[in-house]
């Protein structure tokens, strides 16, 4: 019995495609570090909210919603860094990797410094306690707190391609870990804000804000002078010329990143405004424990992008063909836990966060749709980003991203906090429908005109 378990074992590590090979390695690992990254998210949640007040605790998740925009002024450069070395290692172009990685930070810290210089300037005009609907859950000015939020995103934006450098490397679960690193110092810095003051929003931002930017410095520092000091970022790389390769691929990253915000990001500043901080907390609540199942699939949906890559820089459109026939079971298999959390969800929440808030069964229920729709998205978008077709893709993104706003406001006056969720599903399941098709055919190769861009 444990002979046979022992071959299983071996089998499944070293039989097959070494493609695959390091996408279970990557797959097992990831599972076990995002396992720990969401108990430690879970644990977070109710600490917070017991340190502050659900209020209080909907005031950041507004304000960390509205900077986390800042991520796409990278103008598509962590993405299309992550193609265009993942090709490079494909096709054992190595000379030009250290260039492109160089080429990035150098630009990423220029944006960064140019950003927050702007945003600041321009920030400070505003009222933004009256912006955001804030009226009796802080009685402050909350301009200081989201400056301090814009510094810590601006500096981890610029330290963040190396999480790109470690996908395209095809070590993925690597950048899994700098994330619970940076969990797991906030959830310790917020613990020792409860036990040594009293509830302050300021310091708990101070907190969240900071903590992962020390984590990202240190992993900077340990993965450029260890796994990767052959393409650690130098002065002498720097190669602005590089940049319009990088912008060739990354551009178009760049429009669909700003579109998806909008789809995807802007429901809590919607709900802020139309039903006040406290629902944005119910609304995330929701969220969280759904987004469960989305951490899931992104665990197995993350490796296979870079090997999307490598595979059709090969021309091996039988390895992608199966590998999306692969994706589509898990899919089925991970709605159907979707289903089943959605099933114990009000007994979770009374045992997670007691009666200090509650989320409506409809809530719920919306949810669970749209983690089921957004995970089947999910195969399609990265099949379309390893290959670099992206040109419906942005179509598609972009076009829903304008009709997004004006639906979920529609749709909260008619049904209420849901309504943003069902505009959401709405929007994801035209998308889902052009994505597949596109992709079908490519794999078969009949995509010609606007489907082979």
């Amino acid at each position: 019995m444990l002979t046979s378990l022992r071959s299983k074992a071996q089998t499944f590590w070293t039989v097959g495609h070494e493609r695959t090979l390091k996408l279970k390695k990557n797959i097992i690992y990831s599972f076990l570090i995002k396992g720990a990254s969401v108990l430690v998210g879970f644990i977070l949640i109710p600490l917070t909210i017991h340190y502050i007040n659900a209020g209080q605790y909907g005031i950041w998740l507004t304000i960390s919603s509205m900077v986390s925009w800042i991520n796409t002024f990278d103008i598509g450069l962590s993405n299309g860094l992550r193609n265009k070395m993942a090709r490079s290692l494909a096709l054992n172009e190595t000379e030009n990797i250290a260039r492109y990685i160089s080429t990035t930070y150098a630009i990423l810290f220029l944006i960064a410094a140019v950003t927050f210089l702007l945003f600041y300037v321009t920030g400070s005009l505003f009222d933004w306690n009256a912006l955001l609907n804030i009226k009796n859950a802080v009685t402050y000015d909350i301009w200081p707190i989201i400056t301090i939020t814009l510094g810590a995103f601006c500096v981890q934006f610029f330290l963040q391609p190396v999480n790109s450098v470690l996908t395209a490397s095809h070590q993925p679960f690597k950048a899994s870990l700098i994330a619970l690193c940076g969990q797991a110092l906030t959830l310790l810095a917020i613990y020792l804000l409860t036990v040594f003051t009293k509830g302050n929003l300021f310091l708990l931002v101070v907190a969240v804000s900071i903590s992962p930017v020390i984590v990202f410095l240190i992993a900077n520092f340990y993965f450029f002078n260890t796994s990767l000091k052959a393409y650690a970022p130098k002065f002498r790389f720097i190669d602005l010329s590089s940049a319009k390769s990088l912008l060739n691929t990354g551009g178009v990253f760049f429009f669909i990143q700003i579109g998806a915000i909008v789809l995807f990001q802007t429901d809590n500043i919607v709900i802020s405004r139309n039903l006040g901080p406290q629902d944005v907390t119910v609304f995330n609540l929701a969220y969280k424990y759904f987004s469960l199942i989305q951490v899931i699939f992104v665990i197995i949906l993350t490796p296979y992008w870079s090997a999307f890559t490598d595979a059709y820089a090969k021309k091996d459109m039988s390895w992608i063909k199966q590998s999306i026939q692969k994706m589509r079971k898990q899919w089925l298999y991970i709605s159907g836990l979707a289903i089943l959390l959605f099933v114990g969800s009000q007994l979770f929440y009374h045992l997670w966060i007691g009666d200090t808030v509650h989320v409506p069964f409809q809530l719920s229920l919306a949810m669970t749709v749209y983690v089921i729709s957004t995970n089947w998205q999910g195969i399609y978008s990265s099949a379309l980003n390893g290959i670099g077709k992206l040109r419906i893709q942005l179509i598609l993104v972009i076009s829903t991203a304008v009709l997004n706003i004006p639906l979920s406001i529609y749709l909260i006056k008619l049904v209420g906090l849901y309504g943003t969720v069902l505009a959401n599903i709405i929007l994801v399941l035209i998308i889902n429908v052009f994505l597949t098709y596109q992709v079908n055919r490519i794999t078969n190769e009949k995509d010609t005109g606007v489907w082979a861009k």
